[in-house]
């Protein structure tokens, strides 16, 4: 009866939808997952290896949720939802941990050793997370929904992404999926400074030119400068940035006789839904310049170039 008190109390502290113990008691499929694992668990201890086994069957066919009897849980362990979880034979979860739905605690070799994870105390995983291989999850650590560890994560850090990267330390807690940090986007953020820090650089030494060639290149530039600053109006609304510090600008040209600028405007492919509002407010602004006579917009579909991004970020760090 001990146990039972604190399953329900866990439940309660964990779900803020719970609302009586009855509801508790006969609406949880996640905590009834967890009681036929106790008592699979204890058969498979017993060497009822069969009866384990069965009972571990039904408790997978009523509440969709399947933990091999091998496996080791801990005490006062929520599993929310439960719909897809998947807990391995050799896998170890510690006390308090927090299972939402779709998580897979899985091996990733097929002998009879230890192969699954082990789990701390504290932890959270989000929904769909994939935890693989004999690694170690620290005590405290978040794993981010829909994540795929299967690299050892220290205590009390959060894993992001696909595969897992830590994107940094936290204490025990719930995952708020609006404050979940992005490491691949600081990356991405820190390599556009930079390249617009070399772009400045390259103006200026073109500004420097000496003679009439440099003359006619500063007055280019100038007339350049002007649309690029005015586009940095422009935001995409899917990252909330502006197209210039996205790098979606490749190219601008403008006539300093007859006024016609051409902004070449860099998208992955002309499928994408925003290509006709970029293009025309990129037009828009920059033919709202003085002087501008006419814009024309030329979209440029080009895929991802992985080797382009490789040598780019080489020069980078040489830089």
């Amino acid at each position: 009866m001990g146990r039972l008190r604190e399953d329900i109390r866990t439940v309660f502290a964990k779900d803020p939808a719970a609302r009586s113990v009855l509801e508790v008691l006969f609406l949880y499929p996640g905590l009834h997952a967890l009681w036929f694992h106790r008592l699979a668990h204890w058969c498979w201890v017993h060497r009822l290896f069969f009866a384990g086994r069965l009972v571990s069957h039904v408790g997978r066919f009523l509440t969709g949720v399947e933990i091999h009897p091998g496996a080791v849980i801990g005490r006062r362990v929520f599993i929310d939802h439960g719909m897809g979880v998947v807990i391995g034979e050799t896998a170890e979860v510690g006390d308090d941990v927090l299972i939402y739905m779709g998580v897979v605690l899985g091996g990733t070799a097929l002998v009879n050793e230890k192969r699954h994870p082990t789990i701390g105390n504290g932890v959270v995983i989000g929904s769909g997370a994939a935890v693989l291989g004999p690694i170690a999850v620290g005590d405290y650590a978040r794993i981010g929904a829909g994540a795929v560890v299967v690299r050892p994560v220290p205590a009390g850090a959060t894993v992001v992404g696909v595969p897992g990267r830590i994107a940094g330390g936290c204490g025990a807690g719930e995952i708020e999926g609006g404050e979940m940090p992005d490491p691949m986007l600081r990356v991405v953020s820190r390599l556009l400074d930079r390249e617009n820090q070399l772009e400045e650089r390259l103006r200026a030494l073109e500004r420097s030119l000496p003679g009439p060639v440099g003359e006619d290149a500063r007055l280019e530039l100038t007339r350049e400068d002007e649309v690029r600053n005015a586009l940095r109006t422009v935001i995409d609304p899917e990252v909330g940035i502006d197209v210039v510090d996205l790098g979606l600008i490749r190219e601008i040209h403008v006539d300093p006789v007859t006024g016609a600028a051409t902004v070449d405007l860099v998208l992955t492919t002309k499928g994408c839904p925003l290509v006709d509002y970029l293009t025309e407010q990129v037009r828009r602004r920059a033919a709202s310049l003085p002087g501008i006579t006419s814009v024309e917009v030329r979209v440029l579909d080009e895929p991802w170039d992985w080797e382009r991004f490789q040598g780019r970020s080489a020069l980078l760090r040489k830089v």
